[in-house]
């Protein structure tokens, strides 16, 4: 199923990502992803971060609610990456048209609301994430991989009893307990990166971690990321006059706040 959204920004149906029998074949086993945006520039971009991992395929994007429903009907996606603003309904209203219509997709709010009342009514309607614009491809692509990993957890877990489910829950706690470290990083260095981050007063670079600790950018950058994946750090962005914005990160306490310090935030 194929339509196009023009550059003038006019409202768009729904574009599908397979073309043939063999690319649905070789496409079984990863995630179908719907992207939903009213902006096409935007969805533009979330398609092409999303098609950066091969875990992941985006099966079609919608610009408005009534779009989006019609194409989860037709597309069946595992996963919906939903902005909240959209031009028709509000995005969160969308749930529950596509629960009473059937389908069990899940669904990822990616949007600029910040209103308390809109991160509740989404955690009421069981998204699996929330993440606010404006982000960067590793915001997204933790969040994808954290959702990857818990959907196999639950696909391939046997119940036999409560240390089962306890097992399945645990994906969806606020942050997982004590956590395998990804290979090729060591517990030496993860210990080192975080209590320099802990200690930080305020929010740490990657480049100003690596001059604290010894490592080298590329190996704190690693570690802070792998920090923020997991729920241990929070991570905003500083823009400068030219070039990239620049990742900054902070250590979030047990409780989900972030520790108190000097560090400035865009």
């Amino acid at each position: 199923m194929t339509s196009t959204r023009g550059d003038s920004g006019d409202s768009t149906a729904v574009t599908s990502g397979a073309t043939d029998a063999t690319e649905v074949i070789e496409a079984v086993d990863t995630i179908g992803v719907l992207v939903v945006d009213d902006d096409f520039r935007v969805a533009r971009v979330h398609r092409a971060y999303v098609e950066r991992l091969g875990a992941f395929r985006v099966v079609g994007v919608a610009g408005t609610g009534e779009q989006a429903l019609a194409a989860v009907e037709v597309l069946r996606p595992d996963l919906v990456l939903l902005d909240l603003y959209l031009p028709d309904v509000f995005g969160l209203d969308v749930i529950p048209r596509l629960r009473t219509a059937g389908h069990d997709c899940d669904v990822m709010v990616i949007s600029a609301a910040r209103e308390a009342d809109a991160v509740r009514g989404a955690v009421r309607q069981g998204v699996v994430d929330y993440l606010l614009k404006p982000f960067d491809f590793e915001d997204l692509r933790g969040r994808l991989e954290r959702y990857a990993v818990q959907r196999g957890r639950m696909r391939d877990t046997v119940v036999r009893g409560q240390a089962d489910v306890d097992r399945v829950l645990a994906g969806s706690a606020a942050g997982p307990v004590a956590p395998a470290l990804p290979k090729g990083m060591s517990a030496e260095t993860a210990g080192l990166v975080e209590r320099t981050l802990r200690e930080a007063r305020g929010s740490l670079s990657a480049t100003e971690c690596a001059g604290l600790t010894g490592v080298s950018r590329v190996s704190a950058r690693r570690y802070l990321e792998y920090f923020h994946t997991v729920g241990s750090a929070e991570v905003s962005l500083r823009y400068g006059v030219t070039g990239r914005p620049e990742r900054r990160y902070r250590f979030v306490a047990a409780g989900g706040g972030a520790r108190a310090g000097g560090g400035v935030r865009p």
